[in-house]
Formats: C-alpha cells, structure tokens, sequence
C-alpha cells in the first residue's frame, strides 16, 4: 500500500512501534486480537487496528503539501478537512481559513474569493453544486482535491446501479459532509432518499408497501430525497450504499431488512430479486471495517473501562464509542488534556450531546483499560493519552521493554 508524508507532529515511536511489530507479525490481517501491554499495575489492551487510514493521510499529505508549496497565496479548505480538532487547529495556526463550518453554514462568502486562491475539498469529498461553484470563480475543484478514494467508490457504485434503473438508498447521517456529497452524487443519476437509520428505513417501507400515502413522505423525509421524488414510482427499485464511516451491522441490517420487504411486496423468487433490489454489497471502506472489527476483538476481553479517543463530530469514532459503551463504562476524550487526574475525567456523552465530568481510575490493585481511537487520531495523541494514563501509577514495567518484548 502507498506510504504518505505525514508532519512529524502527528507521529509517535511509541504507537508506531507497535503497529510496526503487529504488521510484522500478522502481514495478512488475520490476527484482530489486542495489543497487550502489561505495565504492571496498570495493562492495555490495544485494539489491533486505529488510527489514520489511508484516506485520512492523503488527505493529510495533500493539505500539508499544498501549503508548503502555495506560501504567496491565500489558502481555504471548504470545511474541516477531518474530523480531528488538533489536525484542524494547526491548519489554521498556519493561516488556512474554512469557507463552511461542518454542517454546510458559510463563513467565508464566496464572493471573496479569487482565481488564484487555492481551496482544498475536504477527505469527506463534495457536492456537484460547490464544485461548480468553485468553476464559476475560475477555481478549480479538483487541483486540491483530498476526497477519499473509498468515499468515490460509493460514488461510482451509486452510479452504476443508478444507470441500472435503481433508486438509491444512502444509509448516513443526513447532515454530515459525506453523507451531503454522496447525496449530491447519487442524485445526477438516480432518485435518491437518505436513511438515518433503521427507525427511518422501517419508515420508508412504508412508502414502499404504500400502507402509508405518498403525500405524508414529503414530511417524514423532508430535506432527505432527490428533486422530483415519486415514492410510488420511485421505490419499486432501489438498491441501499452508505456514508462510509456507519456501522457495518447496522448497514447491512438495513440492506437486509428492505430486501426482505421487497421480496414480499413482489412475492420474489431467489433468482427475481434483482429485479427489484440491487445487490451493492458493502461500500464501507477497509478502514471503518478494520478499526469495528479490532474493537468487537477488544471487547472479547475483559477490563475496568475503555478509552476512546478522537473528535467528538467524528462519525466512525462514535461508533466505536456505541460498541464499548454496550459493553463496558466507556469514556469518549478528544485528547490527553480532558484526563485531569487519575479520579476525574471530562468526556464526551453521545446521548447529551455533551461533555460531562466523572470520576476515572478505580482504586484497586490492578487496573485494565481498553484504548482504541477513530481513523482521524494522530498517533501523536494515543500515545499522550497512554502516557498520561500510566503516569498515575507506579509502573513495574519500562513501556519500551514492554512494547520491545511483544515481537
């Protein structure tokens, strides 16, 4: 796989090293079980997979390149270029300036921008219509373009099945950017509606079955399907993709739940399906695979509480969270500096929208703590929060001698 150029900021020995030894180890990723690093009165246990993925650090590459070679011009990201407060933060320490905010609200008009301006698209990708935008400044949208290559492949295989005859179904948050710019794709070429879930699909079957009138479907989906969106013309073919960060399970409960409600409808035999249900198979990318599949290994284990570490808009960080908190108190901190001392902890509640202050490290002989961090987390501060962890207890075992002993 390609290597990128990441600042040295972002980079631990610590972390690095071990992800080093488990590729070293288990070259065909086969192995999702933990990293344990036993210091004694305190062990880790370090899901196999998280961090930067591949699309993070092109994105990452790309936007530090741009400003390294771009010093006499003014730079613009359209909005947060991850959803990593620290990588955004040094951005704009070094002069870049976002034109949105990530719920799509302007900071930054248009109308002061100029041709020779570079703006960078974020990981996320973008709609047509920004980019077009951009066009109609003499901008050109993809000089600086950092969209994920697994978010382009949801892209095309939208397209495809679109050409195909099929509506979309985009399983995604309905205000996040990617789930935005995946909207925006789709609809070039296919009616397209966007499920927040499976309240939401169930609701859509609805419309599918028509045991609910189409005029009510404006309301329920409002601000969530394609232009000239006909329900009852419209939803006798469709085919379901997703924003790339979702929940495996929870896509594929989707997939599955539809496919079953079509089946019914039109009484399928299993060779008609497809002609009413495409087969898109999984458009999550090897990443949010990965780092979901490392964590249900985690939690095969048993410890005190984990630690989830990464921006608290960040849609594949959060499903982390909701996987450990099923299983474990779980406690959601964008950094080292929300661990205040071994008894208190600010964290990032899921359910209030909130951070909220608790009480952290048990008082017990012998502590385990699950850690685990989304795709936009530097190592950088994974291994902050696991030095700032092992600082409150008197470790029997040198971190380096620990992690030089697991190879």
């Amino acid at each position: 796989m390609k290597t990128f150029v990441i600042p040295e900021i972002y980079k631990s020995n610590i972390i690095g090293k071990i992800k080093e030894i488990r590729r070293t180890k288990d070259r065909l990723k086969k192995d999702f079980s933990p990293t344990i690093v036993d210091l004694g009165p305190v062990k880790f246990l370090i899901a196999r997979h998280f961090g930067f993925c591949y699309g993070v650090e092109n994105a990452v590459e790309i936007a530090y390149k741009t400003i390294s070679e771009n010093r006499d011009k003014r730079i613009f990201l359209l909005s947060e270029m991850i959803h990593n407060p620290d990588v955004n933060a040094d951005l704009l320490s070094q002069g870049v300036k976002f034109l949105m905010d990530t719920k799509g609200n302007q900071l930054i008009e248009w109308s002061d921008l100029k041709p020779d301006d570079a703006v960078i698209v974020p990981a996320f990708g973008t709609t047509l219509e920004i980019q077009q935008q951009l066009e109609s400044l003499n901008i050109d949208p993809y000089k600086y373009d950092t969209t994920c290559p697994f978010v382009e492949k949801v892209w095309n295989r939208a397209s495809q099945i679109g050409e195909r005859g099929y509506s979309i179904v985009v399983h995604g948050k309905p205000k996040h950017e990617e789930t935005r710019a995946t909207f925006s794709h789709s609809k070039e070429n296919a009616p397209t509606v966007v499920v927040n879930d499976m309240e939401e699909a169930q609701l859509l079957a609805k419309y599918i079955t028509k045991e609910l009138p189409k005029e009510q479907f404006y309301q329920d989906f409002a601000g969530q399907y394609s232009e000239g969106f006909d329900p009852d013309r419209d939803l006798a073919r469709i085919g379901v993709v997703n924003q790339t960060t979702m929940l495996a399970s929870d896509t594929q409960a989707i997939a599955d739940y539809l496919k079953q409600i079509m089946i019914a409808k039109y009484d399928l035999q299993p060779q008609e399906v497809e002609k009413h249900f495409a087969n898109t198979r999984d458009t999550l990318c090897y990443a949010t695979n990965d780092n979901q599949e490392a964590t249900y290994a985690l939690l095969k284990s048993k410890a005190d509480f984990a630690v989830v570490v990464g921006g608290y808009n960040s849609s594949n960080t959060s499903h982390l969270v909701e996987l450990c908190e099923k299983q474990l108190p779980t406690f959601f901190i964008q950094s080292h500096d929300k661990i205040l001392d071994k008894n208190l902890i600010i964290h990032y509640d899921l359910h209030s929208k909130q951070e909220v202050t608790s009480g952290f490290i048990p008082e017990q002989e012998k502590t385990t703590i699950m850690l685990t961090c989304g795709a936009s987390c530097p190592d950088a501060i994974m291994e902050a929060v696991l030095l700032k962890i092992s600082s409150f207890f008197n470790i029997t075992n040198e971190i380096s001698e620990t992690i030089e002993a697991l190879k």
